[in-house]
């Protein structure tokens, strides 16, 4: 009918339905439009402002909160994917055409964090998070080098695709996951007890329990998407897993693996970030375009809370 409001969201189980993961926003809130291909939201509350990559215009680029400006936050910016900060509020950038792992400081300095593993350059970092005790583990596909469009094309040095964690005190990167074909989005469940790792390429959602020591398990399939394909992820605080799945929308994970519903999004969804004043509106960054939805439900604390 002229007029009618697109569908918002797809319940696929009762659950989604009495968890009210659907009684926010009726429909989706366009920020920006404008970008190549946006990516990596992440939500600064000191400032109130969001700030996202455009990576193949090679910029960072900044919302604000109160007023509902968009300009430029740096660029160059080395081809930038994910963004996350740390339990300082520092932005840390994976930056697919320099192939590292940066800190903003407070004063505006970049800090590298990670650009080599065992003497070799990385792939081209994808995603990033930070543990409570300071340790960046972050994901080093192939993308940024596969072509010109999100880096530099290049030969891998290191000849695999790998989860890497860098310590807190050393600086050492170490190897903590292998055996991924495009390992793309990680998040830590809201205890830390585990690490949930997407792969885009073989389409599945991997977790590993979280060692005393900081290694991982041997980790198993938590979900397999059954539409779209895998990028990032985030957690809700009653432990839904929420999931940017391009083609297929946000898909939304019961913590038992059941696929719940799905928020259906124009476009090709690359990755999505909870955050606002009470971290009930998820960012979502799709194709060109910046989108918004103000939701029931809460995501987990945007800074690591120390344990």
């Amino acid at each position: 009918m002229p007029g009618e409001q697109p569908q918002t969201y797809e319940t696929l189980d009762e659950r989604f339905r009495t968890g009210r993961c659907q009684a926010g926003d009726s429909a989706l809130e366009t920020l920006f439009e404008g970008c190549r291909w946006a990516e990596g939201p992440v939500y600064v509350p000191a400032g109130r402002y969001l700030v996202w990559s455009d990576i193949p215009n090679d910029r960072l680029l900044r919302w604000d909160e109160t007023t509902g400006a968009v300009g430029v936050f740096r660029s160059p910016a080395g081809f930038p994917n994910g963004n996350t900060l740390d339990g300082q509020g520092r932005l840390i950038t994976c930056e697919q055409g320099n192939r590292r792992v940066t800190r903003t400081e407070h004063d505006g300095s970049v800090t590298v964090l990670a650009e080599r593993f065992e003497g070799k350059r990385l792939n081209s970092p994808n995603d990033a998070v930070v543990r409570s005790d300071g340790s960046v583990w972050f994901s080093d596909p192939e993308f940024g080098i596969a072509t010109d469009y999100e880096g530099h094309r290049a030969e891998s040095e290191i000849g695999a695709r790998n989860v890497y964690r860098v310590d807190p005190g050393s600086g050492h990167v170490r190897l903590v996951a292998d055996g991924f074909q495009g390992p793309n989005g990680l998040v830590f469940s809201p205890d830390e007890r585990r690490l949930y790792v997407s792969d885009s390429l073989a389409n599945h959602i991997r977790v590993f329990d979280v060692r005393d020591d900081g290694t991982l398990g041997d980790g198993e399939v938590f979900a397999v998407c059954a539409q779209g394909n895998f990028d990032n992820i985030r957690f809700d605080d009653a432990g839904r897993l929420w999931a940017a799945a391009m083609d297929g929308g946000v898909h939304c994970y019961d913590p038992d693996g059941t696929l719940l519903g799905r928020v259906l999004v124009p476009g090709t969804v690359a990755n999505i970030r909870f955050g606002g004043a009470r971290r009930n509106r998820m960012f979502i960054a799709a194709d060109t375009t910046l989108y918004s939805l103000m939701m029931s439900v809460t995501g987990t604390p945007a800074l690591p809370v120390s344990r």
